[in-house]
């Protein structure tokens, strides 16, 4: 028999982050979070972002066993403000038994009704900072450290109980040596004359924070025509400041200016501390933060987290000034391979941009939708 029980305290949220650990023992693709950084994700007092949601955690049980559980979120924004009638489920793990996945998403289904939502979509976070969606193809390659892995059953489960693909995403990735530096260097050079642009490079994490308000700005302006978009508020910002800025290695992050001074394309680009973390095992201490700060200065594959270009610049080639700076870093610092986060697919502009550097798509994942 299954039950659900909804976890409410501290100690309970640690058992809810705590089950994939046993779900995924000796999985060599899944990559584990910092257990005290995904307790604090659902803490109220310390992640700003229940200002504008609500989310209600259950796990399901057979007998005292956790066999399964999920977030049921609630973005009041884009309930109230975008119109959106959507019900969120994200931090969805089950063992192979659909009729789990049915005792959690039949509670999803009754919170949606009982807010006269229209539909439920999945997985996904909170908003579009956090991870999102199933992974569907590519179980053999080892995840990151902003995306979900899961099982190949996931998606048959959800899809057994009704749930159709409702967004497409595409993870690709290319080896560095593919790049034609020569190529980067000459269209960077002329970009940055035609439009007058300058490079901001940094040695200094502490040099960077000035410049994180402008680049969330800008991100809110190259992201707000996406069907996922959401907005990020000031205390959110500062939240993730504190829970990414210090583990990105400041020489990955790259920003252009104009005559101005003002900031009109980003990119973020992390090291890869997929193996660093499963060193980590979950645990900061005594020897996890040995192993990030290890990855940070010497890992030889980089993921790109983000990259914005504002819109009055967009199609107009100046990405090619990021990717001028990041071939002198990467060069520098022996990287092999250069992984993409999830992008969607309907998202052409972002996959012209990546078109010279044969890139290979070797993960995809999806978010499922059900109406109700």
């Amino acid at each position: 028999m299954i039950q659900l029980k909804e976890i409410k305290t501290r100690k309970e949220i640690r058992q809810f982050v705590l089950f994939p650990f046993s779900l995924y023992k000796d999985n060599k693709y899944w990559v584990p979070p910092i257990i005290n950084d995904e307790v604090n994700n659902f803490d109220p007092a310390k992640n700003p972002v229940f200002e504008h949601a609500d989310a209600r955690l259950f796990v399901a049980l057979k007998g005292k066993k956790i066999v399964g559980r999920i977030a049921i979120i609630i973005n009041n924004y884009e309930v109230q403000k975008q119109g959106i009638k959507k019900l969120r489920f994200g931090w969805y793990e089950v063992i192979d038994d659909v009729n789990v996945s049915k005792a959690l998403i039949d509670k999803a289904i009754e919170i949606a009704k009982q807010q006269e939502l229209e539909y439920i979509e999945g997985p996904v976070g909170f908003n579009n900072l956090d991870k999102t969606g199933v992974l569907t193809e590519g179980f053999d390659h080892i995840g990151t450290m902003i995306t979900w892995y899961n099982l190949p059953y996931y998606k048959d489960h959800l899809e057994q109980l009704g749930f159709v693909k409702e967004k497409e995403y595409l993870e690709n990735k290319f080896l560095f040596k593919n790049v034609d530096a020569k190529k980067y260097t000459k269209a960077g050079n002329l970009i940055q004359k035609r439009y007058n642009l300058k490079e901001l490079t940094f040695t200094s994490t502490k040099d960077i924070l000035p410049y994180v308000d402008e680049m969330f700005e800008l991100f809110s302006e190259s992201y707000s025509k996406l069907s996922t978009y959401v907005p990020i508020s000031d205390k959110q910002i500062e939240f993730f400041k504190k829970k990414y800025i210090s583990f990105i290695n400041p020489e990955l992050i790259k920003f252009v200016v104009d005559s101005n001074n003002k900031m009109v394309a980003f990119s973020i680009v992390m090291p890869s501390f997929s193996k660093a973390l499963q060193k980590a095992k979950g645990k900061l201490f005594p020897f996890g933060l040995f192993h990030l700060l290890r990855a940070r200065k010497y890992a030889k594959d980089i993921t790109f987290y983000l990259i914005g270009v504002h819109p009055n610049y967009q199609n107009k080639g100046v990405t090619a000034i990021i990717f001028r700076e990041n071939i002198k870093t990467f060069a520098a610092k022996g990287i092999v391979n250069c992984i993409r986060t999830p992008e969607l697919e309907d998202n052409t502009a972002i996959f012209k941009i990546w078109k010279d550097f044969d890139p290979v798509t070797h993960k995809r994942r999806r978010t499922y939708r059900l109406n109700i």
